[in-house]
């Protein structure tokens, strides 16, 4: 199936649902786009949005198990070895936190609860004590439970998914290409195994990218086409919050008519897929936030792991502006 024009983005958007799959070309298009045509664009990829997830928007919640500690040299970190950012360190929160959390998530409207913490790869011990938590909650709560440890071999893997976890998170971050010049304690190839692992054991695989730090408009798109080969089912979409202290403290490469160019092409690339605006949201798009929810049907609401996001109100009323309705379970 042909394009008329690259620019023709309604017939694009159109072509997609009848199932085409969009060139790398098209893709880079989209992200170097004229800033006239944004709109045009994300009037586009609404039309994609709309026909897998209507107006319906799904909340997630982060909790922040362990902070700091890592032995990783991820240069975008603010818990990483090299960084000098003045952050809460402290090793695993009780069985008991953990679970109040879940609580908490509930009361900010998320369907989904995200356990995450630091580090290269979690321990026997540490998944144990992740699982106790997991059981009580899944016992007790409707909550659908996303987990983020780091890297997961096979084992972990099936544990974690007998124990209920719904969906593991573990992001690409990067193109292959810019990869090292993110991170030199680990590989690419190192991130793709863990969502295979995830995948194998039966959990829905979670993995995303990290825009603005340094990859070219190429690589973005490539990042995009590699997670649509990878069967990412959730696609976190962070735009780069440079921390001071972090190796990437100085990086300011976004505005926010780019990261609503990115968002959408992550929707024309992976039409059917949960794509969500996640960290860096509130710092990058700033006042074009609510135009994100166009292309994007996921957000994460409250705080990051060391940053601060937007009062749970303030989402809540952004989507109620907006005439979308808050989706409170699903997977």
């Amino acid at each position: 199936m042909e394009v008329t024009t690259k620019k023709d983005w309604k017939k694009l958007a159109e072509n997609i649902l009848g199932g085409y799959q969009i060139t790398k070309e098209e893709a880079l298009a989209i992200v170097q786009a004229p800033d006239e045509e944004v709109l045009e664009i994300i009037n586009a990829a609404f039309l994609i949005r709309h026909h897998y997830y209507g107006k319906k928007v799904k909340l997630n919640m982060i909790i922040n198990t362990k902070s700091g500690l890592c032995p990783e040299d991820c240069g975008y970190c603010s818990q990483s070895i090299v960084s000098e950012a003045p952050i809460d360190k402290y090793a695993w929160l009780t069985k008991e936190k953990i679970i109040e959390g879940a609580q908490e998530s509930m009361r900010r409207k998320a369907g989904t609860y995200c356990i995450v913490a630091s580090g290269r790869r979690p321990s026997d011990k540490e998944i144990d004590h992740v699982i106790e938590a997991v059981k009580e909650i899944k016992a007790t709560t409707d909550l659908k439970i996303c987990c983020c440890l780091g890297f997961l071999n096979e084992e972990h893997a099936g544990k974690l998914a007998e124990a209920g976890v719904n969906r593991y998170n573990h992001n690409l971050n990067t193109s292959k290409e810019n990869y090292e010049n993110i991170c030199s304690t680990h590989s690419y190839e190192d991130r793709v195994d863990t969502v295979e692992n995830a995948k194998d054991s039966g959990m829905s695989p979670c993995s995303g990218a990290i825009f603005g730090m340094g990859e070219s408009d190429q690589e973005a798109v490539q990042i995009a086409m590699s997670l649509h080969q990878l069967g990412a089912d959730s696609i976190p979409c962070n735009f780069l919050n440079s921390i001071d202290g972090t190796p990437l403290e100085e990086k300011s490469e976004l505005n926010p008519r780019k990261c609503l160019k990115l968002l959408a092409m992550m929707r024309f690339v992976n039409p059917s897929k949960e794509i969500r605006m996640a960290g860096g949201r509130e710092v990058n798009l700033r006042s074009l936030q609510v135009l994100g929810l166009y292309a994007a049907n996921s957000i994460f609401v409250g705080d990051y792991l060391t940053t601060a996001g937007q009062e749970p109100t303030s989402d809540w009323s952004m989507i109620e502006d907006l005439g979308f309705e808050i989706e409170e379970c699903a997977l």
